[in-house]
Order: C-alpha cells, then sequence, then structure tokens
C-alpha cells in the first residue's frame, strides 16, 4: 500500500544531541509508519519518540527557540487529523505506555498518555475493573482524556474525564507539573476538555469501575425509512435503562446498532425488548460476553499501521455534532446526510454522562444524548458540507475529538460562552507564547459576544 502520497517530504531537521537516537526524520526506515494519522497525511520534519518528561522539556525548548511548531500525540489514532503536522515536530508518547494498578480496593490507577485503551482494558480486566474509555482499543490513552472520552460505557459510567482524579502534564516551559483539584485546581478543570491547550500531558490517575462481565449486543435492522426508524430508535435509547447504545454504521436500507452493557439480567431483558417499537424484527442479531482486550478490539499494530494510511489516503472531512434529543425534523435531515456523506455514526450519550454538572470542568455540554459524526472522501465534501448545515439548527454544540475544521466557530460549538472565556484567561496564564497551538487553539482574547 503507498503511504507517502500527500504533502512533499520535509527536510532534515537538526535536533539537540540529547534527542539523536529517539528522533525520526524523513528518509529513516520509520518515517512512513508514524508521519501519518487516521485522517491526515502529515510530513514532519522530525517525530521524537518521547523516553521520560525530560525528553518532552528538550523538544519544547528546541521548538521555542527554533519556532518549529510542535504536536503532540498519544495513541496516533487521531480522527481530528490534529497529531501530525506538516515541517513541524511530533512528540511521540507512545514509550510512555505503562498502567498502574495504585489501588485495588478502591480503583485507583495511573495510566501513561502513550498507552492505548484496549491494553488498558487487559491490565484492569484481572482486577474486576473498567474505565469507560471509547469503542476501539487503539484509540491513545492522551488524546481521549484530554478531550472527553465518548465510550461503550457512557450511559452507565460517563465520559472518561469524569473519572479523572489527577493528570501529569509538561508546560510550555518545560516544567513538569500534576494537577488535581487541591493542586493548580483551574488547570485540572481545563485539562480535562481542552488539555492539549495547556501542555504534554504524560500520565493520568483514574478512579476505574468495578466491571466484570460485559455483554456486546450487535443487531442490524430493515430502516429503508430511515427519518422514521431513527426517531423511533431515540426514542428507545432515551427510555433504556444505563447501558451503552451506538448506531456506528449507515447503510443504504439497513442499520447496524452495537449495545454493550453489565453481564446482567438488564442487559438480556433489554436486547429482548429493545427494538425501536414500530420497527420490523431484526435481520440478524447476535449477543456475547466480551472478552477484556475485545471489549476495546485492539488490532495487531501492523494492521493498526495499514488501516491508518488507508484511512489518511481517503477520509477529507469529518464533521461532528451533539442533540440533546432526535426530533422528526432532525431525523430527516440525517436521513439526508447519510445519502450524502461516505460514513454516519450515532453515539448515544447522556443518562451518567449528564449526571456531572456543566461548570465541574471545560467538557460541558451535559444536556445531550446523541453524539452525531460524518465523515466522507474529498469527492463528497460539498455534499456533506451542504447537508451539515441543514442540520445544524437541530444541532447544540460538537466533540472536538471528531472535527476536522477549525476556527472560531468550532470552539464556540464545543466551548459554550463563560467556559471559552475562561480557557482564554487560563491559557495566557499557561501557555503566554502559543507553543500549543496545534490542537484546535484557543485564542490571545475572548471572542466578542
Amino acid at each position: 500500500m503507498q503511504t507517502t502520497s500527500g504533502p512533499p517530504p520535509a527536510p532534515k531537521h537538526t535536533c539537540p544531541e540529547s534527542l539523536a537516537t529517539v528522533t525520526i526524520r524523513p528518509g529513516d526506515r520509520d518515517y512512513d509508519a508514524v508521519r501519518h494519522t487516521y485522517t491526515r497525511l502529515g510530513s514532519p520534519a522530525a517525530v521524537i519518540r518521547v523516553r521520560d518528561h525530560q525528553d518532552i522539556a528538550d523538544t519544547l525548548a528546541h521548538a521555542r527557540t527554533t519556532g518549529v511548531p510542535v504536536t503532540a500525540r498519544s495513541g496516533g489514532h487521531g480522527i481530528s487529523g490534529r497529531s501530525t503536522n506538516d515541517q513541524g515536530m511530533v512528540i511521540d508518547l507512545s514509550r510512555l505506555n505503562t498502567v498502574e494498578i495504585l489501588d485495588s480496593r478502591s480503583g485507583l490507577v495511573r495510566v501513561e498518555a502513550g498507552a492505548r485503551w484496549g491494553d488498558v482494558a487487559a491490565a484492569l480486566a484481572p482486577h474486576g475493573l473498567g474505565l469507560s474509555s471509547g469503542d476501539t482499543g487503539d484509540v491513545g490513552v492522551g488524546g481521549l482524556a484530554t478531550a472527553g472520552g465518548i465510550g461503550l460505557m457512557s450511559r452507565l459510567h460517563g465520559l472518561t474525564i469524569d473519572h479523572m482524579r489527577a493528570a501529569e502534564l509538561v508546560l510550555a516551559d518545560g516544567s513538569l507539573i500534576r494537577t488535581d483539584t487541591e493542586h493548580s485546581p483551574d488547570l485540572f478543570w481545563a485539562v480535562r476538555g481542552a488539555g492539549t491547550n495547556f501542555g504534554v500531558a504524560t500520565a493520568f490517575e483514574f478512579q476505574a469501575q468495578p466491571v466484570r462481565e460485559v455483554i456486546v449486543a450487535m443487531t442490524v435492522y430493515d430502516a429503508a425509512d430511515t427519518a422514521a426508524f431513527l426517531t423511533r430508535w431515540a426514542a428507545a435509547v432515551e427510555a433504556a435503562p444505563r447501558l451503552a447504545h451506538q448506531f456506528p454504521d449507515a447503510r443504504r436500507r439497513s442499520r447496524r446498532e452495537s449495545s454493550c452493557g453489565p453481564g446482567d439480567d438488564r442487559v438480556r431483558r433489554h436486547r429482548r425488548d429493545a427494538g425501536p417499537r414500530g420497527s420490523r424484527p431484526p435481520i440478524v442479531g447476535r449477543a456475547g460476553p466480551a472478552q477484556p482486550r475485545n471489549r476495546h478490539s485492539l488490532p495487531p499494530a501492523a494492521a493498526r499501521r495499514a488501516r491508518a494510511a488507508a484511512c489518511a489516503a481517503t477520509a477529507d472531512r469529518v464533521a461532528p455534532g451533539l442533540l440533546d434529543h432526535i426530533t422528526p425534523p432532525a431525523a430527516e435531515s440525517m436521513a439526508a446526510l447519510m445519502k450524502a456523506a461516505g460514513m454516519v455514526q450515532l453515539r448515544s450519550v447522556g443518562a451518567a454522562v449528564n449526571d456531572t454538572p456543566p461548570t465541574a470542568m471545560a467538557s460541558s455540554h451535559r444536556t445531550q444524548n446523541f453524539s452525531l459524526m460524518a465523515a466522507t472522501v474529498p469527492a463528497l465534501r460539498d455534499g456533506l458540507d451542504e447537508h451539515w448545515e441543514r442540520l445544524q439548527p437541530h444541532l447544540n454544540g460538537l466533540y472536538l475529538s471528531f472535527e476536522t475544521r477549525t476556527g472560531r466557530r468550532q470552539l464556540q460549538d464545543a466551548f459554550p460562552g463563560p467556559v471559552l472565556d475562561r480557557l482564554v484567561s487560563l491559557k495566557a496564564q499557561y501557555d503566554p507564547d502559543h507553543v500549543f497551538d496545534n490542537n484546535f487553539a484557543l485564542p490571545s482574547v475572548p471572542f466578542p459576544h
């Protein structure tokens, strides 16, 4: 598979001697394996596979001295495309991947930012623990834990960041800081939702939840009347117990639903009765327990690289939005969108996600019940944008991890009103020189209201 299309490779970049053995440059054997992400072809001048916080500090010092832009990458999943760049440096955290059980009784765990969630699930399972953390195992811990963390268990356990108890970051000046509700609490507030603007996160402490058997169900419904089906499906989800639901695959005349929840009678009863009222019986349906690693379906490294290269070569535009409810007009707009986009996914949130007060952290969207994401290839981009604008009146905010566009509108949708103003103020305090501006950069002054 060709993986070197896109911008021409960056010229050789001189890094400090302390980073010589961990730097990958254009022309090096491993360069093609680390330059791209899922939805963006990158040509960084250097990818630094850091070993510790000192490597990160040295990279940041070099970036400040030379003016070279710098990007942090945890697991490298990167749907938004923000974890690579052209002509800059990438801080690759994949070597910082330790998962440590600090207290198995209370569930307190420490996870380094370069780990992947499939490995976290596998490490926690022997202790009867789990974390709500994305829906595929190759998602990186750092990116998810600084943005939000919508996953298979969100309705039961909330977002990933709802269970964060502390974060360790390297700030723009190279200092290492540990922040929590008692130490730099304003920074801890900002990290949970907008962390990429304030430093390079190296590790987190989470309060994991007791999770034992997990049942995963896959069901395919006849959905020829897509809008009517979506309305019924959404009503069924909102009325359901606190189980996790997804609607991840949109096909022309059928819709596939994935649901996941604890292995008890609630799931089995719900699976029996879960079909949207008025819908035809499922075309296909199956359910069964998930193994710890397979709860996140972590693929082999070679498969991850191949899939990332394929996605980066084809995906062009990804658009996210949050909805309080799926009304009939919203469903009509989404049905039209499905004909224009290459892929449409609906994830259910609400329930436990909405238990957290909106003022508790920078991720403040706590009224919505659904998260929508659409993606397409270059040839269909205009069609997606046109249909997305028609859908806009039905949306209430967005989830930045799925957004490929950047700008004022995206920031205002992600961080409403006073939240954005507070983040801008904290940005001036912790990153006044705007070192961390590659991932949805906050402005220097608040936008006028």
